[in-house]
């Protein structure tokens, strides 16, 4: 049974850091396309912001809202992907969830805002205050 559980998540201050895990099962990480979204409180499911891909091989594209600030990243060894987010603003606020992505019609993995998810976790709730 294919499972995303994300964790990690917290209350900060403004500036400050948080790592969020997710650990999968049922599939192996080495060989799929993945992703990072959040969701804005007040905001429906559907609006759900994609802010990072990473690819098969571990390759990363990002939001130009998280980029310079959030660093994605996998060990295929433990199927679990990381997403490490650095100089945190209230914008930041919001459920974070990681997902299977769909492949590109040629086979490769998306970038970051042209997938479509295809499994989400259950989200892991980021706080930031100012």
């Amino acid at each position: 049974q294919v499972q995303l559980v994300e964790s990690g998540g917290g209350s900060v201050q403004a500036g400050g850091s948080l790592r969020l895990s997710c650990a999968t099962s049922g599939f192996a990480t080495s060989g799929t396309c993945m992703g990072w979204f959040r969701q804005v409180p007040g905001s429906a499911r559907e609006a759900r912001e994609d802010i990072a891909s990473i690819s098969a091989d571990g390759l990363t594209t990002y939001a130009d809202s998280v980029k310079g600030r959030f660093t994605s990243s996998k060990d295929n060894a433990k199927n679990r992907l990381y997403l490490h987010l650095t100089s945190l603003k209230p914008a930041d606020t919001g459920l974070y969830y990681c997902a299977i992505m769909s492949v590109t019609p040629t086979g490769g993995c998306p970038l970051v805002g042209y997938g479509v998810p295809m499994k989400w976790g259950q989200g892991t709730q980021v706080a930031v205050s100012s």
